[in-house]
């Protein structure tokens, strides 16, 4: 289908999508919705920015308004769970955009933040739930929450809800659903424990695969870097000076790492923010906002946090460290050429990255160019100012400095002696101890 009048939407869907000029539908949105508007459960395979959120998001919203029904008390008539907070609200971002005009009542739920506000909206009942695991069985055994009135069930990122150790909750959330119920299902990849998830949640479902698995957007150009570890902050810094990253994101393995490479770029001038599990979430809804606005047009993330990232615009996905995991990697680079843009991936390996870079080459079958790195290119980038955890006084430190080392040898004390007059080791002590 190469139009959304040919999907079956009624007219105040229709009125939105016009508004935001959604004219042609992507390959899981012609495929996926009209299967769910015949209410169908769904098994949907496809990668990040495929625009999986509208392919659920539109039949779900269609089927509550065509279905007006009063919603009990601290029920909900659909449930989307969501791997992480980022992601969660990113999709109750778009179906109340999707979904204005429709009078359906909107909530989203996640940790890391006070549950009161949660428990008031969840209090009267409403029609769409966007939910991290976590909080929501949190919820449901305080009994603010009940899952017995749910007609639609939607699990986003199945695997990266494998990866986080999340599928005992789905599944422990699944026995709480009424049996009669549409589901669906999307994940990027289909690992063993997902599929099995599968067979417990769908029924005869329908499958739609739209790309290989592993396989990144062919509009991404990619590029790797051969360097040595201590070279990889100054070429960062030449890479994120040029006019043409207009907004990027830099994938760090660890937490520590991504504080470390945004302290380092900001030292630089360049001004980006660092994005991760240990933030808070208001300071991580901070640097998300600064990043979406342009005031900090560099995000320095890790896989986890990154997974719910959904900004246009971005021109450029850098990897300061490989992932472990070669479907990772074409996670993070899914983050730019998103929306039928193009976009650059920039992978920077030292000598103890080589093997992971030939387990990405193998998955995506395909060899990335080599690319030599920027000109001028600092052997390493200076780093971030740190003071020691005591510091002396300063008349104390000074007044050290300026003694000689005789002088400061002069001072030491001399060592305990012994009874017998001698200095004291282990074996005397030991003797001495013994009688």
């Amino acid at each position: 289908m190469t139009s959304f009048d040919e999907l079956g939407l009624i007219a105040p869907i229709m009125r939105v999508l016009e508004a935001e000029s959604y004219v042609t539908p992507t390959p899981i949105q012609s495929r996926a919705i009209p299967r769910l508007l015949a209410g169908r459960d769904l098994l949907g395979i496809a990668q990040t920015g495929t625009g999986k959120t509208a392919a659920f998001g539109l039949p779900l919203l269609q089927k509550l308004r065509t279905d007006m029904r009063v919603v009990k008390a601290r029920a909900t008539r659909a449930l989307i769970l969501a791997p992480t907070r980022e992601l969660a609200l990113q999709i109750d971002t778009s179906l109340r955009s999707y979904g204005r005009g429709l009078k359906l009542r909107h909530c989203v739920i996640f940790g890391g933040v006070s549950q009161y506000r949660q428990v008031q909206e969840l209090a009267k009942g409403v029609d769409v739930l966007v939910a991290t695991p976590g909080r929501l069985l949190d919820l449901i055994a305080q009994r603010h929450l009940r899952l017995d009135e749910v007609e639609v069930f939607v699990v986003d990122e199945a695997d990266r809800m494998l990866d986080m150790g999340f599928i005992r909750d789905v599944r422990r959330i699944v026995a709480l659903l009424p049996k009669e119920r549409q589901s669906m299902l999307f994940s990027a990849t289909m690992p063993d424990d997902v599929v099995k998830l599968v067979g417990d949640m769908l029924k005869q479902p329908e499958r739609i695969e739209i790309a290989p698995q592993s396989r990144p957007a062919e509009r991404i150009e990619q590029r790797v870097l051969y360097t040595e570890g201590r070279q990889k902050r100054g070429i960062l810094i030449s890479l994120l000076r040029n006019p043409e990253v207009k907004r990027a994101i830099v994938f760090t393995k660890t937490k520590y790492g991504a504080n470390k490479v945004a302290e380092t770029l900001e030292k630089a001038g360049i001004c980006a923010e660092a994005i991760h599990g240990n933030k808070s979430q208001n300071a991580r809804q901070r640097a998300l906002a600064r990043f979406r606005s342009g005031e900090a047009p560099i995000l320095v993330a890790t896989d986890i946090a990154a997974r719910g990232i959904d900004v246009d615009e971005i021109t450029h996905v850098i990897n300061f460290e490989l992932p472990n995991e070669a479907e990772s990697y074409v996670h993070r680079i899914g983050r730019t050429a998103r929306a039928g843009a193009s976009g650059i991936a920039i992978s920077l390996v030292d000598e103890t990255e080589h093997g992971l870079l030939r387990q990405i080459e193998r998955i995506t079958r395909q060899r990335i160019q080599v690319v030599p790195a920027p000109e001028g290119v600092m052997e390493k980038a200076p780093e971030p100012r740190r003071e020691p955890k005591h510091p002396r006084p300063p008349q104390a430190a000074a007044g050290r400095a300026a003694q000689s080392p005789t002088e400061r040898e002069g001072r030491r004390r001399p060592r305990r002696k012994s009874r017998t007059g001698g200095r004291s080791h282990g074996k005397g002590l030991a003797l001495e101890a013994s009688r």
